[in-house]
């Protein structure tokens, strides 16, 4: 096993653990930055390393019972779909040609920024539609966009790796502004675990997983989650998530440059 591969992995988890933020957003950079990985194959292989860990953290919320499930099945009627058309697409024009390879770059760069926002702006929304109850989406309305939001998100997704983490979570805390951050947390990742796991066998469908590199990910990221998990209540968040957005912001430069 390479052992760069495994730090990067700790690292990454660490950052995860320490700040919530989905792990698409930092590992999918540094695999196609840092180490060269093309970005269908760092996609394909960061979705199969989500599904995985997700699945973990599912059970954990469904034994809290901080999961709505109701929003869950929302969000799955839109984003499942979304991963397979997604899927369709890049199999028709060719995942793993330089064209497209250019425009999964691209798309990893505005789900990056998309996070950034996600990061620095989620508690003044939250703030605003708090104060604003006649601006919140109700009845079938509420349903329609959720389903919406979960097509968006399923393509992002499937295209990039990123987007069902820190953008989910922002999107479930404007049309579900009473849900407990648990909640959001526990929903968000529920949601993911189907998302992820069919845009994964997508792209081992169309041949983008390295399985030695997913496993090699993998036995570094497990103890920096739990490591990162443990000290995140003793460090300062806004400090941590203003780092990492600055961080963001330069990966996301250089992917598009």
């Amino acid at each position: 096993m390479d052992l760069s591969f495994i730090v990067s992995g700790f690292v990454v988890g660490l950052l995860v653990g320490l700040t919530g933020v989905g792990g698409g957003s930092l590992m999918t950079p540094v695999l196609t930055l840092m180490f060269g990985v093309s970005p269908s194959v760092a996609v394909g292989t960061d979705l199969a390393f989500a599904s995985v860990t997700k699945t973990a953290g599912t059970a954990t919320h469904r034994l809290r019972g901080t999961v709505r499930w109701d929003i869950v099945r929302l969000l799955c009627c839109g984003a499942l779909p979304a991963a397979l058309v997604a899927t369709y697409g890049l199999k028709h024009f060719g995942a793993l040609n330089k064209e497209i390879g250019h425009l999964i770059r691209v798309c990893i760069a505005g789900s990056v920024m998309l996070t950034v926002l996600a990061i620095l702006f989620r508690g003044k929304m939250l703030a605003w539609m708090l104060a604003h109850p006649d601006r919140q989406l109700q009845g079938r309305t509420l349903a329609a966009a959720t389903i919406v939001a979960g097509a968006v998100l399923g393509t992002l997704v499937t295209i990039s790796s990123i987007g069902a983490g820190a953008v989910g979570a922002t999107l479930l805390v404007l049309m579900y502004p009473r849900l407990t951050p648990a909640e959001v947390a526990g929903t968000d990742i529920a949601y993911a675990v189907p998302l992820t796991a069919i845009a994964a066998a997508g792209h081992w469908w169309l041949g983008s997983i390295d399985w030695m590199l997913l496993l090699t990910l993998l036995v570094g990221s497990v103890p920096g989650i739990t490591l990162g998990s443990w000290f995140a209540k003793s460090m300062p968040e806004r400090i941590l998530r203003g780092m990492l957005a600055t961080v963001l912001v330069t990966v996301a430069a250089k992917l598009v440059a």
